[in-house]
C-alpha cells in the first residue's frame, strides 16, 4: 500500500500552510476518520488505515510504529501543518483531533506574514527553511512508499501564498521524483486583503512551475454554492427540503467552539480531498493511482490545472421525492451548479477529463454515462479519449455515491484573466509595492516576472481554445518504399 503526506499552511479564507489550509486540513481528517470508522469495524490497523495515518504505540520510548494486522493503539495523521500565525493550530491541539498530531509536526510563529507574499516567502522561507525541510523528511522516512504530497493553501494572503509556495519548491527540491498535488483557494474579487491579487500573480508563477496538478478553487464558487444549500434548506424550492446534517457544508470537523463563517466553505473542499484520495484509501474494482492524474490529465507541463466538480452535495428529505438517478449525478458533475470555480467548461475546451465515482458503481454505468455526455463536451481533437476513470466501492459516510469531476478544460482562463486585471489595477499605480520591496531578497523583477509567467500561460490556453471546431488532420503515414 502507497502512502501519501499532506502539507497543510494558511490562507485568508481559513486555514494547513497557513490559515485557511490548516482549517480545511484540519475537517479532512476529521471526515477521513469517521469515514475508516465506518468502514472497519475491527478496530484492526490495515492498508486502508496506513495510507494516510501512522499506528503508533505510546507505550514504547521511541513511540514505534505498529505493524499492520494489529490493533489501532494511537493513530497519526501523515501530515505537517505550518503556520506563521499559532491560533488556529492550536485550537486544533485543543480540539477532538488533538491526539492525531504531535509536536514533531507542527511549525508555527506568532507575528504572521501581514497579507505580503514576500514575507512568506523571501523571509520565513528562508528562515525555517532547515525546520520545514526537516519535518517533511521525518514524514516522509514514516512511508514505505510514499506516492504523493498533498498542499492545502490559500492565495491571498501572506503565509498561504508565499509561504506555501516556498514549501512546494521544497518539495520539487527534496523529493523529485514525489508527485505534488496542490489545493489553492482562489481569493474572490471583493477579497477584504487589498494586497490579494499581488499575492495571488506571485504564487501563480511557482504552482505553474513547481505543481504536478494544481486543482484551483474560487471562494465566491463556495459562498454560492453554501448560499444555494442553505436556501434550499431553509424551503426554497417546495419539495426539495435537505436532510439534516446531509449536507456536505455540515459540521466543524475537529474544531472548538460555535461554528465559524467558512466552516462550511471549509467543509466542501475537505470533501473534495476526501474524494480525490478515496481510491488510496479504499479499494475499488477500478482504482486510480494518485499519480495516474497528472500523467492522464496533463498534455503540457504548466497546464496542470484542474476543475474540480462534485456531487451529491446534500440529500433530500423529502421521501416522496425519489433519490437522485445515477445518470443525473454524471450530469450534474459537468453543470455549473456544482463547480468549485465560476467558469463554463462546456463553452471551452477539454484536454482531458478524470471521473473518480464512489459507491455501488458498475463499469458499465460509467461507460453508458461517458458516451451518452460526450456530444456535448468539447474535446481537443487529438484527444478525443481524453477520460480517465476511477471506481472506490466505499461511499462517503450518509451517501449511496459521490462523484468528483476534474476538467484539464481552457475555461480556468477566465479565472485567470480576472486575476491578472485586478493585479494590472495596482501595479500600473505601483501602489503598496514598497510594503514588498523592503522585504530582503525581493525586487521588483520579482512582479514582472510574475505577470509575464500569468500571461504566457494565458495565452496557452487561448491558442488552445483558438482551435475549437477545427479538425486538425492526422500527420500523413510514412509509405514504405517498394
Amino acid at each position: 500500500m502507497t502512502q501519501s503526506v499532506v502539507v497543510q499552511g494558511d490562507t485568508s479564507l481559513c486555514s494547513a500552510v497557513g490559515q485557511c489550509g490548516n482549517q480545511v486540513g484540519c475537517r479532512f481528517w476529521d471526515l477521513a476518520l469517521r469515514e475508516h470508522a465506518h468502514v472497519n469495524k475491527t478496530g484492526v490497523y490495515d492498508d486502508a488505515l496506513s495510507s494516510f495515518f501512522r499506528n503508533v504505540d505510546s507505550r514504547k520510548s521511541d513511540g514505534g510504529a505498529c505493524g499492520f494486522g494489529g490493533r489501532i493503539q494511537h493513530l497519526k495523521a501523515r501530515a505537517v501543518l505550518v503556520d506563521m500565525e499559532e491560533g488556529v493550530v492550536n485550537e486544533i491541539l485543543q480540539g477532538p483531533l488533538s491526539e492525531v498530531f504531535d509536536s514533531t509536526q507542527l511549525l508555527t510563529d506568532v507575528s504572521g506574514s501581514g497579507n505580503n507574499w514576500a514575507v512568506g516567502h523571501m523571509s520565513y522561507g528562508s528562515v525555517y527553511r532547515e525546520q520545514i525541510v526537516d519535518k517533511l523528511r521525518k514524514a516522509a522516512e514514516h512511508c514505505d512508499c510514499l506516492q504523493c504530497f498533498f498542499l492545502i493553501h490559500s492565495m491571498g494572503g501572506g503565509t498561504g501564498s508565499g509561504l506555501g509556495t516556498r514549501v512546494l519548491s521544497l518539495l520539487e527540491e527534496e523529493f523529485p521524483e514525489v508527485c505534488r498535488i496542490v489545493t489553492s483557494v482562489y481569493p474572490s474579487p471583493e477579497d477584504d486583503v487589498i494586497t490579494s491579487p499581488y499575492n495571488s500573480v506571485l504564487a501563480m508563477k511557482e504552482l505553474s512551475e513547481h505543481a504536478d496538478c494544481v486543482i484551483p478553487v474560487e471562494n465566491q464558487s463556495l459562498v454560492d454554492i453554501v448560499n444555494k444549500i442553505k436556501h434550499m434548506s431553509d424551503g426554497g424550492k417546495p419539495g426539495l427540503t435537505i436532510r439534516k446534517d446531509s449536507s456536505i457544508i455540515s459540521g466543524q470537523g475537529g474544531l472548538r467552539g460555535a461554528e465559524k463563517p467558512f466552516d462550511a466553505m471549509n467543509n466542501i473542499v475537505a470533501n473534495l480531498l476526501l474524494n480525490i484520495t478515496s481510491s488510496a484509501r479504499f479499494e475499488g474494482s477500478l482504482n486510480m493511482d494518485l499519480n495516474e492524474i497528472a500523467m492522464n490529465l496533463v498534455p503540457f507541463p504548466r497546464l496542470h490545472y484542474l476543475v474540480p466538480s462534485l456531487t451529491p452535495l446534500y440529500t433530500l428529505a423529502d421521501v416522496s421525492v425519489p433519490t437522485r438517478r445515477l445518470d443525473q449525478m454524471f450530469s450534474d458533475a459537468f453543470s455549473k451548479d456544482h463547480q468549485l470555480l465560476r467558469a463554463n467548461p462546456k463553452h471551452s475546451l477539454y484536454l482531458a477529463c478524470a471521473l473518480m465515482v464512489r459507491g455501488n458503481v458498475q463499469v458499465s454505468d460509467l461507460r453508458r454515462n461517458i458516451e451518452r455526455l460526450r456530444p456535448s463536451l468539447p474535446f481537443v481533437s487529438w484527444n478525443q479519449e481524453g477520460w480517465k476513470t476511477g471506481l472506490c466501492s466505499v461511499p462517503p459516510v450518509g451517501h449511496s455515491h459521490s462523484l468528483l469531476a476534474l476538467a484539464n478544460n481552457t475555461c480556468v482562463k477566465s479565472t485567470f484573466l480576472d486575476l491578472k486585471e485586478r493585479f494590472t489595477k495596482l501595479y500600473r499605480k505601483k501602489a503598496h509595492l514598497h510594503h514588498y520591496l523592503h522585504v530582503e531578497g525581493m525586487e521588483q523583477s520579482c512582479f514582472s516576472e510574475a505577470i509575464t509567467s500569468l500571461s504566457s500561460l494565458i495565452e496557452e490556453y487561448h491558442h488552445l481554445d483558438a482551435t475549437k471546431g477545427k479538425l486538425i488532420p492526422d500527420a500523413p503515414r510514412l509509405s514504405i518504399a517498394r
